[in-house]
C-alpha cells in the first residue's frame, strides 16, 4: 500500500505544476521566436489579481481565467513592443515588466485583500488536464508543423527566415502575446483555483521558476511538463517539511534547487538547444 504522505506529495505537484506548466510553455514559445521575456513574474501575478477581481465581481471564476488571459497578452503586448519594435534591451525590458506587474497588482489589490472568494475552481481541475494535452499539442505544432519550422526559424536566423518571406516582426509579436496569455492563465488559476485569495506577491517566484524550467527543459514543451512536475513537489516539500526544517531554508530551497539544475544544465550541454537568434534584436533586411 502506497502511504499516504507519498500520495498527498504526488497530489500537491501536480496541483502546483499546473501554473507553472503553462507559464513555462508560454516563456518557451516566446523564446522560441528569439524573444526573451523576463515578465512571466509580472504577468502572473497581474493574472491572478485581475482573475480574482472578475470573479469575486461576477460570480464566476471561469471568466476570471478569461480575464487574467486578456490582461497577461496585453503585457506582454507592451514587452513585444519594446523588444521588437523599438529594439530596447529584451532582458531589461522584461525586468521592468516584471517589477510593474508586482508593483502593480500590489497597489491595486489592497481593496481586495481578505475577501473570501464564493465560487472557486478545484486545484485539480479541467486547466491541469488542458495544460498537459496542451504542452503534448504545442510540442506537435513546434516540431511537426510548417508553423513551428517558421516559429523556430526566426529564432534561429531571422534573416534567413526574413529572406523567405516570413515576417519576423509579426511572429514573434504573435509568439510573446501567446506567452502572455499563457502567463496570465497561469496567475488566475492561482487566486481561482490553488489558492482562492489576494494577496501580494502571492506569486511567490513562480514566475521566474517558470522561465528557468523553460531553459532546463531545452525549450521542449513535453519536457516542461517533468520540469514543472519536479518544481511542483519541490513547492510541496517546501512546506511539508516545516517541523524538521527551519522554514527560511524551505522556502529557498525550489530556488536553490532551480539555480543548481540549471548550472548542471549549462555544464551538460553547454548551450546546445539554444535558439541562436535568442535575445537578439532584428532589424528587416539585415544579413
Amino acid at each position: 500500500m502506497i502511504p499516504e504522505w507519498i500520495v498527498t506529495t504526488i497530489t500537491r505537484a501536480v496541483a502546483v505544476s499546473t501554473p507553472l506548466l503553462w507559464a513555462a510553455v508560454g516563456e518557451i514559445y516566446a523564446e522560441r521566436s528569439g524573444v526573451v521575456n523576463l515578465g512571466v513574474e509580472g504577468m502572473m501575478i497581474l493574472g491572478a489579481f485581475v482573475a480574482f477581481a472578475v470573479a469575486q465581481t461576477v460570480g464566476d471564476p471561469s471568466l476570471g481565467l478569461v480575464a487574467a488571459a486578456v490582461v497577461g497578452g496585453l503585457a506582454a503586448l507592451l514587452h513585444a513592443f519594446m523588444s521588437v519594435t523599438l529594439r530596447a534591451n529584451q532582458y531589461v525590458s522584461g525586468l521592468a515588466l516584471a517589477m510593474f506587474g508586482l508593483g502593480l497588482a500590489g497597489v491595486l489589490g489592497r481593496r481586495w485583500e481578505g475577501l473570501p472568494l464564493l465560487n472557486t475552481l478545484p486545484e485539480i481541475s479541467v486547466l491541469t488536464y488542458l495544460g498537459l494535452l496542451f504542452a503534448v499539442a504545442l510540442w506537435f505544432v513546434l516540431y511537426h508543423t510548417r508553423l513551428g519550422i517558421i516559429i523556430r526559424s526566426t529564432g534561429e536566423s531571422p534573416a534567413a527566415a526574413d529572406a523567405l518571406g516570413v515576417n519576423v516582426y509579426l511572429v514573434r509579436y504573435l509568439s510573446v502575446v501567446f506567452g502572455g496569455l499563457l502567463a496570465g492563465v497561469a496567475g488566475g488559476y492561482l487566486s481561482v483555483a490553488y489558492r482562492p485569495s489576494c494577496t501580494e506577491g502571492m506569486t511567490a517566484g513562480m514566475g521566474w521558476i517558470a522561465i528557468a524550467i523553460a531553459i532546463f527543459a531545452a525549450w521542449d514543451p513535453l519536457k516542461a511538463v517533468w520540469g514543472a512536475l519536479l518544481f511542483g513537489a519541490l513547492f510541496h516539500l517546501s512546506f511539508r517539511l516545516q517541523a524538521w526544517i527551519p522554514p527560511e531554508v524551505l522556502r529557498a530551497m525550489p530556488f536553490a534547487f532551480t539555480i543548481l539544475v540549471l548550472a548542471l544544465t549549462a555544464k551538460s550541454r553547454r548551450g546546445q538547444g539554444v535558439p541562436e537568434a535568442l535575445g537578439l534584436p532584428y532589424t528587416s533586411g539585415e544579413r
